[in-house]
């Protein structure tokens, strides 16, 4: 009989250990465009960091951060921004000529 593999979900803020690794990773989902995808990235450096700290130096309830963080949330931009400073990581814009 074969041995059965044991898996588990993939979580991405399990390898997100440095700021660098997170500027890497939110810069990468803003590339992709999706505000969805941004939102999770967001959510997941945030959980890496510690969630309770992020919502504590957001002045934003835990949960409600929780929720929209979520690859389902819609975060306003003004959280977006909150968070964004909590992580000390910055928004930055380029041009997107070659």
């Amino acid at each position: 009989m074969p041995k059965k593999t044991k898996t588990r979900p993939w979580d991405a803020a399990e390898h997100l250990e440095s700021k660098e690794d997170m500027a890497a990773y939110l810069e990468a989902a803003l590339e992709d465009g999706d505000p969805a995808l941004v939102a999770a990235a967001l959510g997941d450096i945030a959980r890496a960091k510690g969630m309770a700290d992020i919502a504590r130096e957001t002045g934003l309830g835990r949960e409600s951060l929780y929720k929209a963080l979520s690859p389902e949330g819609n975060p306003e931009f003004a959280t977006v921004m909150k968070v964004v400073r909590a992580l000390g990581l910055k928004l930055r814009a380029t041009t997107s000529e070659p």
